[in-house]
C-alpha cells in the first residue's frame, strides 16, 4: 500500500524536450518584447518630430500675422494715406477759393 502512494507521489519524468520549448517560448517572448519597446520608442519619437514641426510653422504663422498686422496698421495711418494721396492722386489741401459751403437746409 505505501507503495502505491510513494508512486503517485513522484512527478513524472521530464523529457529534453520540454525544457527546450519552454526556452524556445521565453526567448520569443522576450524577443517580442524587445520588439515592441523598440516599435513604441520609434512611433514616439515620430510623433515628437510631427509635434516640433508643427510647433515652428505655429511660430512662423503668427510672427507672419503680427508682421502684417504691423504693416496694416503702418499703411492706414494718416501719416502714410496723406503723401501717397498727394503723389498718386494729386490732392492738396484746398485754398479758400476751392471751397464751396453749401446750406444744411432743414432735414
Amino acid at each position: 500500500m505505501e507503495e502505491g502512494r510513494m508512486s503517485r507521489m513522484r512527478p513524472p519524468p521530464r523529457s529534453p524536450l520540454a525544457g527546450t520549448l519552454r526556452f524556445a517560448l521565453a526567448l520569443a517572448v522576450l524577443l517580442g518584447s524587445l520588439s515592441l519597446v523598440a516599435w513604441r520608442q520609434a512611433r514616439a519619437l515620430e510623433v515628437l518630430s510631427t509635434l516640433d514641426r508643427t510647433e515652428r510653422d505655429l511660430s512662423l504663422a503668427r510672427a507672419e500675422s503680427a508682421e502684417l498686422e504691423r504693416r496694416i496698421q503702418v499703411l492706414s495711418s494718416r501719416g502714410h494715406i496723406v503723401p501717397e494721396a498727394r503723389d498718386r492722386l494729386g490732392m492738396h489741401l484746398p485754398s479758400a477759393m476751392e471751397q464751396v459751403l453749401l446750406d444744411g437746409g432743414e432735414l
